[in-house]
């Protein structure tokens, strides 16, 4: 045999074991191939990159050369047209807005370094370093949308703002986005910094029809020259680019202010400015200029209105609005907008100027109840075009918040009527912390509800309100639009228009408008379409219309307001040829000495067809500036504007719902009672003049020594005889007349108050009982007269409330208060009243004790 080997024993030392198969072997990781592949898509990734940057270029280039002149030529104007909805008549125009009409250039060396480095620090950062896009803003922007979900930050620059402003529109496209960054860069070389810069403060818009820095420094501060400008003014400058109409300090102060602050901390942030110079320029007030640099125009008001709507419901900026030759269409009745203006501009319609020539402001809206279209409005007198809007302004209504916040709410829970009884008596409510009062002071106990809405007393809403609760009336205002503090406004003073953050006549108008619409609220528009100059429709009105309260409530709430225009009411002054309803309301001052005047005074009133609300006061109420005629001056200007500017409108009537029930009014209330002691017949006479027939009377009685008015007995006549009294003893009796068909209360009558003279006898000449605490028991043939009411045996009478909460107001069930007990005084005898409210129930029959007809005698049980 042959020795093996060394290699065959090394062979077969590394041969593995039998039943393993041997694998493929690994393929060796090529580095040198993934450096070279890396560099290969490197190349390609680099070359594609730069053939996408210079088609981007040259198509900036070519868009700049193409359109160069439109950096110094004016654009196309938009026109407004009147053309009410549901209208066939040829639209009228009412205005034209363009660029151009204010504006002013400034050469760059013009322009104080601060005002540079404040548009700079705001708008674009990093100005100076880029070639018209800023990638590394761009990206920034992009991780903090991403994170925020939503888009919180923009990356455009100031070159690529003045790329839009004059070359493109505000279409929200990536085509039109990439082309902005196109032009951009073009821009970036053709022009220096300077003059980039030079153009776009000479292009920007910056409200109240100021067009460039230098027209927005006159209309703003009154200032030519630039250099004159301080850093706060600066600063509220290079604010307004974001949102001219929102950040506009002539339109709102507190918005401005607010925006500048921010614009200060990132000049601070940035180097430009100190901490100290920060904090001296955010502190500042803002002032108007003594003359602004806007004209009146016809219609400012609604034009303005307008603009802002395009700008909120539509998203087209104002800038585009002023250049792109738009055509828009609104519900303007023409006739009213031009009876209103005419109105305003009459002093006799207001109060005399203030001693420092101040004038009273004003402001009213009128809204189609229809449509929720606006029919005409005005944001004050000697309204200034983009000027401050009181249509917006927030103000507190005093009473005519009432319908809203208490009455509205009562009705729409169909526990109540406007016949229903509610209590108007001096009352502290929130444990003691709440007590308002009345405006004359004076308490009318138990009136009904059309009562208090027509003389506006401030008590019985108030209860109502605390009868409900405080969220029946956020919640009711919540509906008509009107959203209170969820916080601060969670109390009773909102039955009274005590606000919080107040309201403002476009709310007013809306929300009562759904009372004469019964119970729907439209949409409150201005816009009916647009279209651009070819006429080809870009937007267009889409009618919102929701149920928002319940068409009987609506019914309920417009005889209520009838009343306040009608004899007696508060708003005699706005009745008219027409049906009216409608609501007074002031607020008063807390300026000593002049307590008895007004903050501010309103009127919101409708008729069939449209809604208006107006409003009075100073903008600044002090002790020189303050309402001296109250709101019948509202009334007045509602009635002459309304009557004039529906003459000719066929005269239509408030139509009742269907399956809505006319409302059962409640008997007149007595208000003569009468109590006298007859010493001869030791009893009390009560006598009250009738208040119509097939009414009765529950006749209540209190003595010194009970907590509560209990009632005595039910009588069908004017008359009754007390013989239950006790000597020594005082008493309080009223009377609640009801119903005998309906089994409906009126109003709690007046007090009569009688003291019986002391002696040691009882009525009936019989000595006293031995044992005073206990109560007898009658029997058949005790003496009492058989015709005086008893109480029902195993009838258990119900409490009756005391006085200031005396009666539980319900709809169209019987809310009088009920005895809580038998009538008798705890140390002496006297008769138990049958509980039932109705008068066939305990009433006597014709008296047998010698009484003429109809005069009813109440003596007491023997023991």
């Amino acid at each position: 045999m042959e020795r093996p080997t060394n290699k065959q024993s090394t062979t077969n030392a590394k041969t593995k074991p039998q039943g393993k198969k041997k694998g493929p072997k690994k393929k060796k990781f090529n580095f040198r191939k993934l450096i070279l592949g890396s560099i290969i898509a490197t190349i390609l990734a680099i070359i594609c990159a730069m053939a996408i940057y210079i088609v981007v270029i040259m198509n900036g280039f070519k868009i700049l050369e193409m359109n160069i002149d439109k950096i110094e030529t004016t654009t196309e104007s938009t026109l407004i047209y009147a053309q009410e909805e549901g209208k066939d008549a040829q639209p009228k125009e009412i205005a034209k807005i363009y660029k151009g009409e204010n504006r002013e250039s400034v050469n760059i060396k013009d322009v104080p370094e601060r005002l540079k480095q404040a548009f700079i620090a705001t708008e674009d950062r990093r100005f100076e370093q880029h070639s018209g896009v800023d990638f590394w803003a761009i990206g920034r922007a992009l991780v903090k949308d991403v994170i925020h979900m939503s888009a919180v930050e923009g990356g455009s620059t100031i070159t690529q703002q003045l790329a839009k402003n004059v070359f493109l529109s505000s279409e929200k496209t990536a085509f039109r986005k990439g082309t902005e960054m196109s032009i951009a860069f073009a821009l970036d070389e053709k022009y220096t910094k300077d003059e980039i810069l030079e153009r776009y403060l000479n292009r920007i818009f910056f409200g109240s029809n100021a067009y460039g820095i230098k027209a927005a420094a006159k209309v703003y501060f009154g200032k030519s020259n630039l250099n004159d400008l301080e850093i706060w003014e600066m600063a509220t400058l290079a604010a307004l680019p974001k949102a001219p109409s929102k950040y506009s300090p002539l339109a709102n102060p507190d918005l401005s202010k607010e925006r500048r602050g921010v614009v200060l901390k990132l000049m601070a942030d940035q180097g430009y400015i100190t901490e100290a110079e920060r904090a001296k320029a955010a502190a500042v007030d803002y002032t108007p200029p003594a003359v602004a640099a806007t004209s009146t125009k016809d219609y400012a008001s609604y034009v303005d209105y307008v603009m802002n709507e395009a700008e909120d419901m539509y998203d087209i900026d104002e800038d585009e609005l002023l250049t792109k030759g738009y055509r828009i269409y609104t519900t303007m009745n023409t006739k009213a907008q031009q009876i209103m203006e005419t109105t305003y501009a009459n002093p006799s319609f207001f109060q005399k100027d203030a001693t420092d020539g101040q004038k009273i402001q004003s402001a009213m809206v009128i809204v189609d109840n229809k449509t929720g279209g606006l029919m005409a409005m005005i944001g004050g007198r000697d309204y200034k075009s983009r000027g401050f809007s009181r249509i917006y302004s927030k103000r507190q209504p005093g009473s005519s918040f009432k319908p809203i916040a208490a009455y509205g709410p009562a009705l729409e829970s169909g526990d109540y009527t406007p016949y229903s009884i509610l209590d108007d008596s001096q009352t502290s409510f929130g444990n003691g912390t709440y007590s308002p009062r009345n405006y004359d002071r004076v308490t009318h106990g138990q009136v009904t509800m059309l009562e208090a809405v027509k003389k506006s007393y401030n008590l019985a809403p108030v209860w109502l309100l605390d009868k409900m609760g405080v969220n029946a009336g956020i919640n009711f205002a919540k509906n008509l639009g009107i959203q209170l503090n969820p916080t601060k406004d969670r109390n009773l003073a909102i039955a009274l228009g005590g606000l919080t953050d107040g309201v403002s006549p476009l709310q007013m108008a809306t929300a009562y408008s759904a009372f004469a619409n019964q119970g729907s609220l439209n949409k409150t528009h201005a816009i009916l379409r647009i279209t651009d100059a070819q006429g080809k429709e870009i937007a267009a009105y889409k009618a919102e219309k929701k149920q928002v309260i319940q068409p009987k409530t609506a019914y309920y709430m417009t005889l209520l307001l009838q009343g306040v225009v009608e004899t007696g009411g508060t708003g005699t002054k706005a009745k008219f040829n027409r049906p009216v309803a409608g609501k007074t309301g002031s607020t008063g001052l807390d300026i000593k000495g002049i307590e008895q005047y007004d903050r501010d005074v309103w009127f919101v009133g409708y008729t069939p067809e449209w809604t208006a609300a107006v409003w009075e006061g100073f903008d600044k109420v002090d002790s020189k500036h303050y309402v001296t005629v109250g709101s019948g001056g509202t009334a007045a200007l509602f009635k002459e504007i309304m009557s004039k500017s529906l003459d000719g409108v066929p005269i239509t009537n408030f139509v009742k719902p269907a399956n809505v029930p006319t409302p059962t009014e409640t008997p007149t209330g007595v208000t003569d009672l009468a109590a006298v002691y007859e010493i001869d017949k030791k009893s009390v006479k009560l006598t009250w003049t009738p208040v119509g027939e097939k009414t009765s009377y529950n006749v209540y009685r209190k003595g010194s020594k009970e907590t509560d008015a209990k009632l005595l007995i039910q009588s069908p006549t004017p008359i009754v005889n007390d013989s239950s009294v006790f000597s020594g003893e005082t008493y309080q009796y009223y009377v609640v007349p009801f119903s005998a068909d309906t089994n409906v209360e009126g109003a709690r009558s007046n007090v009569a108050s009688v003291e019986v003279p002391k002696d040691d006898t009882l009525p009936d000449g019989t000595k006293p009982s031995t044992s005073p605490g206990v109560s007898p028991t009658p029997s058949p043939g005790n003496g009492m007269d058989p015709t005086n009411p008893t109480q029902s045996p195993g009838t258990k009478p119900t409490p009756t409330p005391t006085p200031g909460n005396t009666v539980k107001p319900g709809g169209s069930t019987n809310p009088s208060p009920t005895p809580s007990s038998s009538p008798n005084s705890s140390n002496g005898p006297s008769p138990t009243p049958t509980p039932s409210n109705k008068p066939g129930n305990g009433t006597p029959d014709k008296p047998k004790d010698g009484k003429p007809d109809g005069e009813q005698v109440i003596v007491p049980k023997t023991p």
